[in-house]
C-alpha cells in the first residue's frame, strides 16, 4: 500500500514518468518476480492487491483504509482467484485489471492538476505507444499491421519459428536481436525492429542491446532483464525464461 510516498506529479512528463515506473514494477511482479508474487497471493488471507510504485517496484498489500483513497485502488481479491484458475489465466486477469488501474491513475492526477483537451490527448498517446501489461506478459504485444504481418510470414518459414539472425550477429539464434525485414521492393523497413518488444520490461529493440529468445515461449527479453550476458549465453543449449521456469516449477 502505497500512501503518499513519492512526489506528485504535476505536468504531462512527470505523469508519464510516474506511469513508465508502476507499469514496470507490474511487469517484474507478472513475469521475471512471477514465483514470488505467485506466493505472496496467499487465498487463505484477506482481500489483497497489487501495487506498482513508481520506482519499478511492485508490492502486494491490503487496500487503504481510508475512503475515499488518495490514488484510485487496485482491483480487490486478486489471491483469491490463484487457486480457482489456471496460472496462465490468472496472470493474465491481474494484468488486465493492472492495466485498467493504471490508465485510472494517470488520469486521475490528469483530473487533479486541471489537464486540459491537448495534455490528456498528450498523455494519452505516450501511454497509448507502448504495450499495454496484458500484450507483455501474454506474448501479445501488437505491431503495426504492416511490421505484424511481415513478422509472422518471418516466423512461420523459418525452421522452429524462430526468428532469424540479424545482419550484425551471427551466434546462435537466442542470442540474435529480433529480426529486420524486407519489402517487397528488398529494401530494408527501417521501423521494423520497432515492433519488437522485451517480454519482461515492454521496451522497444536498441540495436546496441543484447537480447535472448525463450526457447520455451519464443518470446525475447533484454539480456540485463534477464541476468544472462552473451557469454553466459554461449554456454546455454536451451534457454528458459523466468516466467516458464516459475510456471514448471509451480506445476510440479
Amino acid at each position: 500500500m502505497e500512501g503518499i510516498q513519492h512526489p506528485i506529479p504535476r505536468t504531462v512528463e512527470e505523469v508519464f514518468s510516474d506511469f513508465r515506473g508502476r507499469r514496470a514494477g507490474l511487469i517484474k511482479a507478472l513475469s521475471t518476480d512471477g514465483q514470488k508474487f505467485y506466493h505472496q497471493c496467499d487465498p487463505e488471507k484477506e482481500n489483497l492487491c497489487l501495487y506498482g510504485l513508481p520506482n519499478e517496484t511492485w508490492e502486494v498489500n491490503l487496500p487503504v483504509e481510508e475512503v475515499p483513497p488518495e490514488l484510485p485502488e487496485p482491483a480487490l481479491g486478486i489471491n483469491f482467484a490463484r487457486d480457482g484458475m489456471q496460472e496462465k489465466d490468472w496472470i493474465s486477469l491481474v494484468a488486465v485489471h493492472s492495466d485498467s488501474w493504471l490508465i485510472s491513475v494517470a488520469f486521475y492526477f490528469g483530473a487533479r492538476f486541471g489537464f486540459g483537451k491537448n495534455e490528456r490527448k498528450r498523455l494519452f498517446q505516450m501511454i497509448n505507444d507502448l504495450p499495454t501489461i496484458f500484450e507483455v506478459v501474454t506474448g501479445n504485444a501488437k505491431q503495426s499491421k504492416d511490421q505484424s504481418a511481415n513478422h509472422n510470414s518471418s516466423r512461420s518459414k523459418s525452421s522452429g519459428g524462430k526468428p532469424r539472425h540479424s545482419d550484425t550477429h551471427t551466434k546462435a539464434s537466442k542470442m540474435s536481436p529480433p529480426p529486420r525485414e524486407e519489402d517487397e521492393s528488398g529494401d530494408e523497413e527501417e521501423d521494423d525492429e520497432q515492433g519488437a518488444v522485451c517480454g519482461a520490461c515492454g521496451d522497444n529493440y536498441g540495436g546496441d542491446e543484447f537480447w535472448i529468445c525463450c526457447d520455451a515461449c519464443e518470446k525475447w527479453f533484454h539480456g540485463k532483464c534477464v541476468k544472462i550476458t552473451p557469454a553466459k549465453a554461449e554456454h546455454i543449449k536451451h534457454y528458459k525464461c523466468p516466467s516458464c521456469s516459475t510456471s514448471k516449477k509451480i506445476k510440479a
